[in-house]
């Protein structure tokens, strides 16, 4: 009997991955713990692994493509089997989905869509009044020459012209400063730099008076070029869950300076002695640790109609990869020596950067510390890593 193999859901935030490489083909046999595919997830490259036996019947995913959490992939059953009908069954249960779900958006926007209700005696046919003529307005004279206002400049020095004018002066290598403007406030417009010409201002008057020659701008062109990069599914859920947190928990940053003259100093003799160098984001992990064991009401998490006050301290640590953030857990983080803390938090750096993360190295922080120090950043403004509080 053929056996659907469908995209399982690899972590707790994944809705879809990317299928990078298969290590089966079609009518290759497959033994129970046998290796399918490699699967990019959210957090993490991991390897999908089969739970049945036979004959890989079907393929239904190429590589390097996006498939939603449930969707089917592959196909185990008995060599020759046929797996037709099991196919259109499929197509079939997919595209009542999707027209169920259209059915559900179209009685939705037709909520929003009623006609409101008709008045007595209104009817559909009711001829709409013809609008009144505006009167024209008489033709403006032109002002004469010495009327017209000279360009008006910001108070940047820069001139006051339409986007019409300033890009047709540049085509035409004036100098805007040069051209006197008869729109509001001196504003330079279109008619005022078609019927400028260059030196008649400075064949008017001498001497000190006299405006400069028009400074003739040389035509730059080039080539537009862009590069568009495919967001891989990291991105994509680090950008959903941010956009979450930033706009459905309530931010309030509060900042102070502390002296930490005594922890460098202490940090150096400890370096001295100890089986792994303790960095400042060691101290700052073990301190924070340390300070939610005495104050179990900031240990806490948000869940929604439930507030979770933890009695365990899992510090979530901000590890920055290539395609964004991961966040590996340094857990019982308060019951820890430094010299442990260290040797963790490289191991699960190292990891995170390699996408060889597991789901338990990071679910379950309490904590997270995000640290720029090390770039020479004094102050930023983190973002709440739900279901952080």
């Amino acid at each position: 009997m053929a056996e659907v193999i469908r995209m399982p859901r690899m972590s707790d935030t994944m809705e879809e991955g990317v299928l990078i490489a298969w290590h089966k083909k079609v009518g290759d046999a497959v033994k129970s713990g046998d290796v399918l595919a490699e699967v990019e997830t959210d957090k993490a490259t991991m390897d999908l692994e089969s739970f049945q036996e036979g004959t890989l019947l079907h393929l239904g995913v190429e590589e390097g493509d996006s498939v939603p959490v449930e969707a089917i992939i592959a196909i185990l059953g008995e060599k020759g089997e046929d797996v037709s009908e099991i196919l259109e069954k499929e197509k079939k249960n997919a595209k009542e989905e999707k027209e169920e779900s259209d059915e559900d958006k179209g009685a939705e926007s037709g909520k929003n869509e009623e006609a409101p209700a008709k008045k007595d005696g209104e009817t559909d046919s009711a001829p709409a009044k013809p609008s009144p003529e505006p009167a024209k307005a008489p033709a403006k004279a032109p002002a004469p020459a010495a009327q017209q206002q000279a360009p008006a400049a910001s108070s940047n020095g820069r001139v006051k012209a339409s986007p019409l004018a300033r890009k047709l002066a540049e085509d035409k290598g004036y100098d805007l400063r040069l051209i006197s403007g008869s729109g509001p406030g001196g504003r330079v417009v279109k008619d005022d730099v078609e019927a400028y010409v260059p030196g008649a201002a400075a064949s008017q008057g001498s001497g000190e008076g006299q405006a400069p020659a028009p400074v003739i701008l040389p035509q730059v062109s080039g080539e537009e070029q862009s590069t568009d990069i495919k967001v891989s599914q990291m991105r994509k859920t680090i950008a959903r869950r941010l956009a979450e947190s930033k706009f459905s928990a309530p931010h309030f940053y509060l900042t102070i300076d502390i002296d930490m003259a005594a922890a460098a100093e202490a940090r150096a003799q400890i370096n001295d002695v100890a089986p792994v160098k303790i960095s400042f984001n060691d101290l700052v992990v073990k301190a924070a640790a340390v300070a939610l064991r005495q104050h179990p009401a900031v240990n806490s998490s948000w869940l929604g109609d439930t507030i979770r006050q933890n009695q365990h301290v899992h510090i979530g640590v901000a590890v920055a990869v290539d395609e964004g953030l991961l966040v590996p857990v340094v857990r019982f983080a308060d019951a820890k020596t430094l010299s442990h803390i260290s040797a963790e938090t490289r191991e699960l750096a190292g990891k995170a950067r390699n996408k060889k993360l597991q789901p338990s190295d990071w679910e379950g922080n309490t904590f997270t510390i995000s640290n720029l120090g090390m770039m020479g950043i004094e102050e930023f403004t983190a973002i709440i890593n739900p279901p952080d509080a």
